[in-house]
């Protein structure tokens, strides 16, 4: 039998009930990334099969989407840096970068997050925030929550793409 995914093992500790399918997906993520990326050559990493974005960029993208949307969820505006960082994100497939040194910002974005989930009071899941320019409308809960669906849907574009750049011919 293969290993449960994460949300069938049970809840975690430290994490409210209503946000234990937020870290549960978080920590599906990280171990699938995990699964996918590190046998990747560097030239594989960021190959772009018919024009698709690279495993690279996907990777690149979902810590920093997750950064982003975690600053929003704790009431803050994005800093200049992050502002550069999301400016620059989908220019990145210069392969400056190994699936290394992404794949241990990606954990440190994990873990960040799993961080500002366990500290995170019940009390503030439904105050309002507001997302990006145009200062949209959302609640901590929903940032929380798209958080780690967002990063989901990229552990799932990486893993497809992987197994494109890893097909031979």
């Amino acid at each position: 039998m293969s290993k449960l995914e994460v949300w069938l093992r049970g809840p975690l500790p430290h994490f409210l009930p209503v946000l234990q399918p937020v870290a549960h997906s978080l920590l599906q993520c990280r171990e699938e990334v995990a699964s996918t990326i590190p046998d990747l050559t560097r030239e594989q990493f960021w190959q772009r099969p018919n024009d698709a974005a690279s495993v690279g960029f996907h990777v690149l993208h979902a810590t920093g989407s997750l950064d982003r949307l975690l600053t929003y969820a704790r009431g803050e505006a994005l800093s200049e840096t992050q502002l550069i960082a999301l400016a620059t994100e989908s220019r990145l497939d210069d392969k400056s970068s190994s699936a290394g040194d992404l794949f241990d910002e990606f954990n440190r974005g994990i873990e960040r997050a799993l961080d500002q989930l366990r500290s995170t009071p019940e009390s503030i899941l439904l105050e309002t925030r507001l997302v990006g320019r145009a200062r949209l409308q959302s609640t901590v809960l929903g940032l929380l929550f798209h958080a780690a669906e967002h990063t989901q849907r990229h552990a799932g574009q990486m893993a497809t793409t992987a197994k494109f750049v890893r097909a031979p011919g």
